[in-house]
Parts: C-alpha cells; sequence; structure tokens
C-alpha cells in the first residue's frame, strides 16, 4: 500500500487544490463550529494535531540531516555504508579470508624504507617483528623488489616502490592516518638498525606503561656510528625523557624544556601511537615534556649505513659511472628544513587564531 506524509500530499496540485476546498467550506460553516460542535470540534482537533506533529517531525528530521557531517563525495550515500578507514590486510583473489583462531588481528605497523644492499639487515628486522604479529610494509627506495622474493616473509609482506626517495616522502603518501587507523603503534623505522637486544613485544608494554605517545629506542653508544647524547642508552634505566649537562659543559640543564634537551627522538626509528601519528602527519605535537621518551631497557645499534646517494658502482646508460652524490643529498636535506621552517613561521604569522598549546603549557608552569 503506498503511503503519504504531509510533504508529499501538499506537493500534488490536485490534492492541494481540493484541500484549499475544504478549508473555504469550513469557513463558511465557521458558525457551526462556534455554536459549540462536539464532534465537528474533535474532529478538527484530532485533524490540526496529526498535521501538525507530521510537520514537527519532518521538520525535525530536516534540522538534523542540515546538520550531519558528512565526508566530500559521500553525500549520495547512506550513512551506514561510509566507511572512513582501511588497513593493509591483504586479501585472496577468491574464496573466503582464512582465520586463524588462535591469532589475533594485528595491532602494530612497521613500515621501514629498504634498499637491497642492506638485505641481510633488513631480514633480521622483519623476521623479528613478524613473529610479534607485526604487519610489515617495506619501501624500497632503490626501486628493487624482485629480489626479496627469495625470503620465506615476501610475499606476506607489502612491498611500495619508487626510485631515489625518502622514508618520509613515502610515508606521507601511503600512511595516511585514516589507512593507520586500525593500528595502535606505527615503527616508521630506517633500514640500517641492529635488533638483537630489541623486543618489540616487551618495548611497547614498555610504552603503554609510562604513557608514550612519541618514542624510539634507545641507542647503544658503544656500538652505535652516529646517535644523539639524548637518545644514548642509560643503563639501569627503563624509560628518560630528559638529558642533563650541567652549568659549563653545554646548553642542557634542569631548567631546560626545549628539544633536543627534553622532549625529543631522532628519526631513525621513532614509534608513533595512532593519535600521535595522526598529529605528526599533520605536523601537530602535544606536550613533548611528559608524552614523548626513550626506552632504555630496549636498545638498538645504529650501524650508520649511507644509502641514499651513495654510488652503486653501476653506469648510466650513457656509460658514464655513477657519481656519489652523497654530499648533494645531505645538502639538499638541510635546505628543505631551512624551506620547512620558513613555511612554519609563515604559518604561524599568518593564522591569527593560532596558539602554540606547548608554549601555553609551559607559561602555565612557570607560573
Amino acid at each position: 500500500m503506498k503511503t503519504f506524509n504531509c510533504v508529499s500530499l501538499l506537493s500534488d496540485p490536485k490534492i492541494k487544490s481540493g484541500l484549499w476546498s475544504v478549508f473555504v467550506t469550513a469557513l463558511l460553516i465557521c458558525g457551526a463550529y462556534f455554536v459549540g460542535s462536539a464532534v465537528l470540534t474533535k474532529d478538527f482537533t484530532e485533524i490540526s494535531l496529526g498535521w501538525e506533529m507530521n510537520y514537527t517531525r519532518n521538520n525535525t528530521q530536516s534540522d538534523k540531516c542540515k546538520k550531519q557531517c558528512r565526508h566530500v563525495g559521500s553525500e549520495a550515500l547512506p550513512e551506514g555504508i561510509v566507511v572512513q578507514t582501511s588497513n593493509f590486510e591483504m586479501r585472496p583473489l577468491w574464496g573466503p579470508v582464512e582465520k586463524n583462531n588462535n591469532s589475533k588481528p594485528s595491532a602494530n605497523l612497521l613500515a621501514i624504507a629498504v634498499g637491497i644492499k642492506q638485505k641481510e639487515i633488513v631480514n633480521r628486522i622483519v623476521e623479528k617483528f613478524l613473529v610479534n604479529g607485526f604487519v610489515v610494509m617495506l619501501f624500497h627506495y632503490d626501486g628493487v623488489v624482485d629480489e626479496w622474493r627469495d625470503l620465506g616473509w615476501s610475499s606476506r609482506v607489502i612491498h611500495v616502490s619508487a626510485l631515489d626517495q625518502t622514508k618520509w616522502w613515502f610515508a606521507k603518501r601511503f600512511l595516511h592516518p585514516d589507512i593507520a587507523a586500525e593500528y595502535d603503534y606505527i615503527f616508521l623505522w630506517d633500514e640500517d638498525l641492529g635488533v638483537e637486544n630489541f623486543d618489540p613485544e616487551r618495548y611497547l608494554s614498555i610504552v603503554k606503561d609510562e604513557g608514550l605517545e612519541i618514542s624510539q629506542p634507545a641507542l647503544d653508544p658503544g656500538k652505535s656510528e652516529v646517535h644523539h647524547q639524548l637518545t644514548a642508552r642509560r643503563r639501569n634505566f627503563k624509560v628518560h625523557r630528559r638529558f642533563y649537562k650541567f652549568k659549563g659543559s653545554g646548553r642542557c640543564d634542569n631548567n631546560s624544556t626545549s628539544p633536543p634537551c627534553i622532549g625529543w627522538v631522532e628519526m631513525m626509528a621513532p614509534v608513533f601511537s595512532r593519535a600521535a601519528w595522526r598529529c605528526a602527519w599533520y605536523m601537530v605535537q602535544g606536550d613533548r615534556t611528559k608524552t614523548v621518551g626513550v626506552v632504555d631497557s630496549e636498545y638498538i645499534v645504529h650501524l650508520g649505513v649511507p644509502t641514499l646517494g651513495v654510488s652503486d658502482g653501476n653506469k648510466e646508460p650513457s656509460g658514464v659511472r655513477r657519481a656519489n652524490n652523497r654530499t648533494e643529498v645531505r645538502r639538499q636535506s638541510f635546505i628543505e628544513m631551512q624551506i620547512f621552517k620558513k613555511r612554519w613561521n609563515d604559518a604561524v604569522e599568518n593564522d591569527k587564531c593560532w596558539v602554540d598549546p606547548y608554549q601555553k603549557s609551559v607559561e602555565q608552569k612557570s607560573h
């Protein structure tokens, strides 16, 4: 049976005309209404209330829909069909997805920029993370993918290839927060890291207990080729957030509140919580004095192997041997850092509504 509401009824010209006639007739017999016809009064009241309730209900629905926040492009879809996030779970081309009843869905992600020259080192890293239930994504900056296929785990990880791009170039384009939203922690690591003394599961247990949003494992100062003093491992410590360098020996002391004395990690092995990665992807951070730290009890070695720009001994198509452009790569890194600083300063100057939340918290503490 076809049903109508007051809006659909009034949209029909014939019905609208008939209703107008009824209304005029009602006016002509208004005397009978005022005389006190109980039947007419009752019927007219019920009709009026029915129309009023229907009109109100439709108006309320209309107001609710106007206030509904819809993603651009999804307006034509029913709300329940719109899915805002995804993940990196691979699916078979046909048949049901095989689920192991003894395993839980992967809750953490390792994304690592790799080149074929560091294949053995990367193999040791990936094996350790896969055993702990991580999803693994490899960013191939040298364009070589097929030569990884002989490793048993190669078909179980995600390969993304783009020639001569940096880890952060890959991360910005392939780790959007809505894609990484299902993972509790995102490890965004370099390839030249020794993990003999590192356990991912124990590491995350410490990070959760300490409430760290951005962290990194400490670096073994005796074996690491490159490290900052803040990220050097402190024996007999579980975690530290600050570097102390007393008067006469540097700028860091008990009163220091800025990086690299406090709230700072190096970019070789950062670990982000889901919330921190969403902020970092948009270049925003929280209170670094509390939520940024270095885990000492789970530590790694930075082998300091140069990669991008280093000559591989091969020749260009023209026959000319490739030059070692490592110095040019480092110079470009410095140039891009200056460009970013200018972008940041310009953005702060132009955004009259923006307030630095960290600076505000420091001022409040000082008072």
